[in-house]
């Protein structure tokens, strides 16, 4: 006999649901999220991605090899049958999963391709805004340059132009101690 039990708690009763037929794959989908968002505590379980089904793989030791002998009963037929089949299947996926590579391959060299490409045009390009940057950089140093030559010239104008002042006051000077002064004075 079994012991008595403690008496179960009573479980709170949910509200009833009312019965909902989906008409459409949308709504049906529609129907499972709010199902799950109801209790969004709760786990929600993920299916794992399937494997490829592959063949059998063919026996390492063939135990009863049909001959061509005559008189091979009419169920050996079936047995060659079957093993054909399964043979023919074995050798498609063979070939399915060597294209499959091999289209994998193109796929990889494909991307290495176009990438080797990007990364030279990308090259091609920073090459050309260094080279932009440069000239910029250049004709910035250029006009400071001609913008230091142009005050310079004026400082040393001055210079120059107070010589020049001391000559012409020196040669006026002379020109007064000369009795004869030319009528006219060419260059001035």
């Amino acid at each position: 006999m079994a012991a008595p039990s403690a008496p179960r708690p009573p479980r709170p009763r949910k509200e009833p649901q009312p019965l909902v037929i989906p008409r459409s794959a949308a709504e049906e989908q529609r129907l499972r999220l709010e199902r799950l968002m109801r209790n969004p505590e709760k786990t929600v379980p993920i299916p794992e991605k399937l494997n490829e089904w592959a063949p059998r793989p063919p026996p390492e030791f063939v135990r009863d090899v049909m001959g061509s002998s005559a008189g091979a009963g009419s169920g050996e037929f079936h047995v060659y049958r079957h093993l054909r089949r399964r043979e023919y299947q074995r050798q498609d996926f063979m070939d399915a999963m060597a294209e499959k590579q091999r289209l994998d391959e193109e796929f990889q060299k494909k991307l290495e391709r176009n990438k080797m490409i990007a990364e030279e045009q990308t090259a091609k390009r920073r090459r050309k805004r260094q080279k932009l940057k440069e000239k910029k950089l250049q004709a910035k140093k250029n006009k400071l340059e001609e913008k230091k030559q142009e005050k310079e010239p004026d400082q040393s104008q001055g210079q120059v132009s107070s010589e020049d002042d001391e000559e012409d006051s020196k040669e006026e000077e002379e020109k007064e101690d000369d009795a004869e002064e030319p009528s006219f004075v060419m260059g001035r």
